[in-house]
Formats: C-alpha cells, sequence, structure tokens
C-alpha cells in the first residue's frame, strides 16, 4: 500500500496546490475558467488523441476491459435508482446525485495510472476514455433531460456528443489508428508536448474548482454519492474484473478508473441542463477529499 500512497500523493498534491492558489486569488476567476477552457478543449483532447493514434493495443486486453468498464458503469447507474425516494430527492437534486455516481474525474484517472504504471498505461486509460466519457455523458444527459420536463430525443443526444472535444479527440485517434496513417513528425512532437501540459493543469483546475465551504451543507445525498462512487463502483469492477479475467495493469487501470472522484465538468452540465449546480459541486468537492484515503486503500485491497 505504501507505493500506491506514494504514487497518488503527488496527483492530490497538485490539486491541493490548484485550492490554494485559488484562495489566495493568484488568478482571477476568469483566469481559472480560461485554464479549465484550455485544458478540456485543447490539451486534454491532444493527449486522447496522442495515446489512442500512436499507442500499441496489441497486447492490451482492449475489449473486456472496454467491456469491464462500460458494464460497471451501467451497473452504477442503475443502482443509483432507488436512492431517489430513499432520500425523497428532488428531480434536480437526483441527477446530481446521478453524476456523483456515475462520472469520473479523467485528470486524476490520467495521474494516477501514469504514477502507478508509467508509460504503459497510458494506453490504458486511453481505452477507458474512449469507453466511460461517451457513456458517461450519454446516460448523465438523458437522465438531466428526463429530471427537468425535456424529452431526450436523439437530436439533442447527438449534439450533446459531438460538441464533447474528448469524444471527438477520441474518434479521431481511433481512425488515425485503424488506418495507420503516419503522421509527420513535428506534428506528433506538438502533440505530445501539447498533450503533457494537460495534466498538471488540468488536475490544478480541478483543485480550484472545489467549494470546500460547502462540501457538507447537505449531508445526505453528498454521502450517498461518496459511498457509491467510492466504495461500490470499486467492488463492481474488481467483481467484473475477475468475472472477465482483466489482470494486471489492465486490472489496476481499470480499478483507478473506478476509484477516482467525479468530474469537475458536472456542474457545468447540471447548470446547462437544469440540474441542482451547487449540490453537485458540494458532492465533487466531497468526494475529491474524501479519494484522498479511499483511492489508496481500495487499490490496496482489490488490485
Amino acid at each position: 500500500m505504501t507505493d500506491v500512497v506514494i504514487a497518488i500523493i503527488p496527483v492530490f498534491a497538485i490539486i491541493a496546490l490548484g485550492a490554494v492558489l485559488r484562495r489566495l486569488a493568484f488568478l482571477s476567476e476568469d483566469g481559472w475558467r480560461a485554464v479549465e477552457q484550455l485544458t478540456y478543449f485543447v490539451l486534454f483532447p491532444c493527449f486522447l488523441f496522442g495515446a489512442i493514434a500512436f499507442a500499441d493495443f496489441a497486447n492490451q486486453p482492449v475489449g473486456r476491459m472496454a467491456l469491464l468498464l462500460a458494464g460497471a458503469m451501467i451497473v452504477m447507474a442503475a443502482l443509483t435508482f432507488p436512492f431517489r425516494a430513499a432520500l425523497a430527492l428532488d428531480g434536480p437534486a437526483f441527477t446530481s446525485l446521478f453524476q456523483g455516481a456515475v462520472r469520473w474525474n479523467s485528470y486524476v484517472a490520467l495521474g494516477a495510472i501514469a504514477a502507478v504504471l508509467g508509460t504503459p498505461g497510458l494506453a490504458l486509460i486511453a481505452i477507458a476514455v474512449a469507453v466511460m466519457v461517451p457513456l458517461a455523458n450519454l446516460l448523465c444527459v438523458i437522465v438531466l433531460m428526463r429530471n427537468n420536463g425535456q424529452s431526450a430525443n436523439i437530436a439533442t443526444l447527438a449534439r450533446q456528443l459531438a460538441m464533447n472535444p474528448l469524444i471527438l479527440a477520441c474518434i479521431a485517434g481511433i481512425a488515425v489508428q485503424a488506418i495507420g496513417l503516419p503522421l509527420p513528425k513535428v506534428a506528433t512532437t506538438t502533440i505530445d508536448l501539447l498533450g503533457k501540459a494537460a495534466l498538471p493543469l488540468g488536475l490544478l483546475a480541478v483543485g480550484a474548482s472545489l467549494d470546500l465551504g460547502n462540501a457538507l451543507s447537505r449531508p445526505l445525498p453528498v454521502v450517498a454519492a461518496m459511498v457509491l462512487k467510492l466504495a461500490i463502483m470499486p467492488l463492481i469492477v474488481a467483481a467484473g474484473a475477475t468475472a472477465l479475467g482483466v489482470t494486471g495493469a489492465a486490472q489496476v487501470a481499470a480499478l483507478i478508473c473506478a476509484a477516482v472522484p467525479g468530474a469537475p465538468s458536472s456542474y457545468i452540465l447540471a447548470r446547462q441542463l437544469g440540474g441542482d449546480a451547487p449540490l453537485m459541486a458540494n458532492i465533487t468537492t466531497a468526494q475529491t477529499l474524501a479519494a484522498m484515503l479511499t483511492m489508496p486503500i481500495m487499490l490496496w485491497v482489490l488490485a
């Protein structure tokens, strides 16, 4: 467990630095928003494209890992519905619980996988993102729209997915990988340099997004989302990995993706589609803080 903790500590140290820098007003709110947009629309898509397009998937259990992560996410989505009645949540509040249980922080996953598995883990995080990002967005958009009195029609869903830069980067990377299209050295080097900047800036932005003062202002849905995402989800993935025979580095990568907290972008989606944005911010903050403890424990116990 010590090795895992040592590997993950720098990830959360950078998140903590982002929180401190925001409290010190190192950047204005517009400045942090610019960092988020740069990371989300440029740097992380460059990383994903490069990780998929240039990775060697020959010895990776691509199909089994994809099935494992997709299946676990669908099971988790189903498990959230009894909590609406149990906690007496209205529609918008339930959507925040749903997003908190289903969505995952790919920046934290990238940092943890890179720290624990090194360069070989980059291909595995690319598989995870290619599967989990489109599925999470699809499920969350449907739930948000249905609980906001809107019909989740195909055109609206397609528009939401088509506007996601991470999905577009994954599609482009898969296309280049499948075709075997050679890219000029200058292009691959530029993409690689941009991609390397995604991790530190993304983690700083995660820290800056934390709302530390109100994290437990609504404890019941916040605690429920923490238990579902940080404890139940890793257990589901561990059981699925055993059933599907996903072992070694692929198993560790899948468990990391399951054990990370929710994504700050959930707040943006909640605000855009009529969810409970303040509750979503509380859930994300509490999950991120708790994951500093739960992630090493889950990896030590389950891996």
